[in-house]
């Protein structure tokens, strides 16, 4: 892959698929590999179906292969390094409208009304955000993980923002489902 052509298809053991590049098709991919509730076989399964068009077509034994160029294409076209996976400092999903604010910012349009926006042209874009709310939220979420002091000004935005700044804890079903009874039983 080079950064200079947008990939539009794949060449998995010796032969071409289409692949859906759209950047909201791409953040629904890593939303599916990041459901916790399901094994992770079953999410690169997933996610390689909604990633190839005629997935069902590409034979097992390629599956490695078409995996691991699905991650590439997801990382922007470049091979992941680190065997040490960065600290979470964004929710794709708890963070979309912020997101999409600065990102609307970069693009000069509202990203939402068009209709084809490639993954990468996406990453770019994202890429390209400057100072905004999302970057004072990302810093002041690192500030906290690594124990440094917030600025004054921090400290206000946080008490001010808490909603924003920590990551929502994520219940799986079941958790869900014994909440619920927990209510029923209490008259909730």
């Amino acid at each position: 892959m080079t950064p200079w052509v947008l990939p539009e298809s794949a060449e998995i053991g010796g032969k071409r698929y289409e692949i859906h590049s759209d950047y909201r098709d791409i953040l629904e991919i890593i939303q599916c590999l990041q459901n916790e509730e399901d094994p992770k076989a079953a999410r690169i399964y997933l996610a390689m179906a909604l990633f190839y068009d005629g997935f069902d077509e590409i034979p097992p034994q390629d599956y490695e292969e078409a995996a691991q160029w699905m991650s590439v294409f997801i990382g922007g076209g470049e091979e992941e390094h680190d065997p040490h996976p960065a600290h979470k400092l964004i929710d794709w999903e708890q963070d979309s409208r912020m997101i999409i604010s600065d990102i609307n910012k970069v693009a000069g349009c509202d990203i939402r009304t068009l209709p084809f926006a490639h993954w990468w042209t996406f990453l770019s874009w994202f890429g390209g955000i400057g100072e905004g709310q999302l970057s004072t939220v990302v810093s002041i979420r690192e500030k906290r993980r690594k124990g440094k002091k917030l600025e004054k000004w921090e400290q206000e935005y946080y008490q001010e923002h808490r909603s924003i700044v920590d990551f929502k804890k994520k219940y799986t079903k079941e958790e869900l489902e014994e909440q619920e009874r927990i209510k029923k039983m209490l008259g909730e």
